[in-house]
């Protein structure tokens, strides 16, 4: 999702210029022109990539409780990382659609394997 979003494309298209990504310095000391996975994921030094990660525990995000309070906890968290460069509306919203299409996404798979184990109990 990184790859092909816009801070994906920002980050290929730059990643060789000096100027705008300068591997030399810290994380937190850099200025680049966009958020790579690191500034994401690994805020602040944090080595757990799913600190910022609404999922918890290795669960997958069909199956995470979002009514728990971990869920919010982890949600506000990663909605901060995103107030960084942008408005808190934008986080929230975008983290809406991002919810969706993850909704969607989970219907899709669990829809292809019912086909799929059809399929197989016809001998396919």
């Amino acid at each position: 999702a990184y790859d092909i979003g816009l801070h994906g494309v920002v980050y290929q298209v730059n990643k060789w210029d000096p100027k705008q990504f300068d591997w030399t310095k810290k994380l937190a000391d850099a200025d680049y022109v966009g958020p790579t996975c690191q500034y994401c994921h690994m805020r602040g030094g944090y080595h757990n990539v799913q600190r910022f990660g609404t999922v918890y525990t290795s669960m997958g995000m069909s199956m995470a409780d979002r009514g728990a309070p971990i869920w919010k906890e982890k949600r506000d968290r990663w909605a901060s990382v995103c107030d960084d460069c942008h408005s808190p509306r934008f986080a929230k919203e975008n983290l809406q659609a991002l919810d969706e299409s993850v909704k969607d996404a989970g219907l899709k798979y669990r829809e292809t394997f019912k086909v799929a184990g059809d399929l197989l109990k016809d001998g396919v």
